[in-house]
Formats: structure tokens, C-alpha cells, sequence
């Protein structure tokens, strides 16, 4: 079965899909990012001694905020009526790290997978913009879907390395 790009029409012209003849499902996305940074770094963040403040609850909000923006920040995905955001962030203190995750959740036509991504990534760039005095090294890496649930393409649970 050949893939198609669907964002892109028979002439190769950008278009929005038209999803008004799809049913409305139930729809679940995860996505995972980290920001690894300096173990001097992580043990500030979490004793709450940070400059700015508590940095994983900003981050949280900011995660929760992104994705219910994203069909403004994104061009061609749909607005979508959230029915649940959830982001986590947990350290590995291992690897001198953070780890963002977030779940999102609809009742549509299509899914979330978009929402969940961008949740994760301005998460990961609130906890870098937060904690950037203490360590401008910080790296954002491996923002990517973990899991998706709902619609015609059917589930995906990424398999591990």
C-alpha cells in the first residue's frame, strides 16, 4: 500500500484535510520528551530554589496551555474539543534529567497526536527558559509519540529501541 502525504492535494498543493464525513471517536494520544541538563542543574530544580520559581508546575501549565493552542500554532491541524490534558514531569536524576509526558484526549473526527507533541515540547521549553541561568547547556531531545489510540489508522505503541 503506497502512503500518501494527506496534507497535500493531487497537484501537490497544501491543503487542510476535510475530516467533516469522519465519525467522532474517541481519540488518546501520549507523547515523551526530555531535557537532560547538569546534576547541579536538576538538584536546584527540585529543591524549588530555582530563580523564577517552581519550574515543573510552570512547565505543566504551559504544557496544558500549548496543547489546547495548537491548532493556532500548527497550520494545518484542526481545532479539537479536549476533553482531557494530562502532563507529567519526572525526574531521572540517573541521567540528570526530565522527563515530559503528556496525554491528551478527544471526542472527534480526528486525532490528538499533534496536541500531545506540542504539550510535551513547550513543556520541555518552559523547564529550558526557566532553568536557563543556572545552565545554558541543557539539551531538548527526543520529543517523539509513545502511544495513539482512536480513528481508522488504528492504534500505535512505539516499540522500544
Amino acid at each position: 500500500m503506497e502512503k500518501k502525504l494527506t496534507h497535500l492535494d493531487d497537484s501537490g498543493n497544501v491543503h487542510m484535510v476535510d475530516v467533516g464525513a469522519k465519525p467522532a471517536t474517541q481519540r488518546i494520544a501520549l507523547a515523551q520528551g526530555r531535557v537532560t541538563m547538569k546534576p547541579e542543574t536538576l538538584a536546584l530544580a527540585l529543591a524549588g530554589d530555582a530563580k523564577k520559581g517552581d519550574v515543573r508546575a510552570a512547565a505543566q501549565i504551559a504544557g496544558v496551555m500549548a496543547a489546547k493552542k495548537t491548532s493556532d500554532l500548527i497550520p494545518l491541524c484542526h481545532p479539537l474539543p479536549l476533553s482531557g490534558i494530562d502532563v507529567t514531569i519526572t525526574p531521572d536524576e540517573a541521567a540528570s534529567a526530565f522527563i515530559v509526558r503528556a496525554r491528551v484526549r478527544t471526542t472527534a473526527p480526528t486525532g490528538v497526536e499533534m496536541e500531545a507533541l506540542t504539550a510535551v515540547s513547550v513543556a520541555c521549553l518552559t523547564l529550558y527558559d526557566m532553568l536557563k541561568a543556572a545552565d545554558r547547556e541543557m539539551t531538548i531531545e527526543a520529543v517523539q509519540l509513545m502511544e495513539k489510540s482512536g480513528g481508522a489508522s488504528g492504534d500505535f505503541v512505539r516499540q522500544a529501541p
